[in-house]
């Protein structure tokens, strides 16, 4: 296969596979979405999953957040891992939210790189998940992916991201980086990783990584 047809045999299966795509993280506006982002470097969904809950029962909106202090805050959100620095980013993110933005989450980049702990992947999970705007945020899963399947060089995520937008058309990029994590969690994931299983890897899949996975599989 030449590389539009690899690109289309993804689209193609990761179409019947997830017709339908769910988020992963449980959010009900475009603030909680962005809280709920910024919980997940570094732990599962599942986890944050467990404590957003709790968090927003208490502050669900930038100006209900600035009533906590950081130290509340921090002792909510403690499962989630780097609760010192997590939890002064939701605090001040809120703060600027209210002072900059009049409690919104601006549908913009630019804006929402300047926050606190929020970075290039949390925003571009927000403007795509929240705001419909086409964007390409890449995970672990993602990068993994794209380099298994021989579309990225696998360097860094950067390079992977302008990999993903050249090659995938850009009214899918919003589906199909949510099929490509989900892709990558059942069927394609760092352990516990059988090739069998994962059609996409097995079909397209750069020759030294599956030449790898079936030399450690020897007995």
């Amino acid at each position: 296969m030449n590389k539009q047809e690899k690109v289309e045999f993804v689209i193609k299966t990761l179409n019947n596979i997830y017709p339908e795509v769910p988020i992963p993280l449980d959010h009900k506006d475009p603030y909680t979405l962005l809280i709920a982002v910024l919980l997940s470097a570094q732990s599962t969904d599942i986890r944050v999953n467990q404590i957003t809950p709790l968090l927003f029962e208490k502050a669900d909106n930038p100006y209900d957040m600035v009533k906590l202090s950081v130290e509340e805050i921090r002792e909510i959100i403690k499962p989630v891992g780097l609760s010192p620095m997590k939890s002064k980013g939701i605090y001040g993110l809120s703060k600027i939210l209210i002072d900059k933005h009049h409690g919104k989450v601006p549908q913009s980049f630019e804006f929402l790189e300047e926050l606190p702990a929020v970075g290039h992947k949390t925003a571009s999970v927000v403007m795509s998940q929240a705001f419909g705007i086409p964007a390409f945020p890449v995970d672990t899963h993602i990068h993994r992916l794209m380099y298994r399947w021989n579309l990225s060089n696998g360097k860094n995520v950067v390079q992977t991201e302008k990999d993903a937008k050249r090659l995938f058309p850009k009214n899918l990029w919003n589906k199909l980086h949510l099929q490509i994590i989900w892709y990558g969690r059942e069927y394609s994931p760092a352990r516990g990783w059988h090739l069998e299983k994962d059609i996409i890897t097995k079909t397209i899949g750069r020759k030294s990584v599956i030449e790898e996975y079936y030399k450690t599989k020897k007995p």
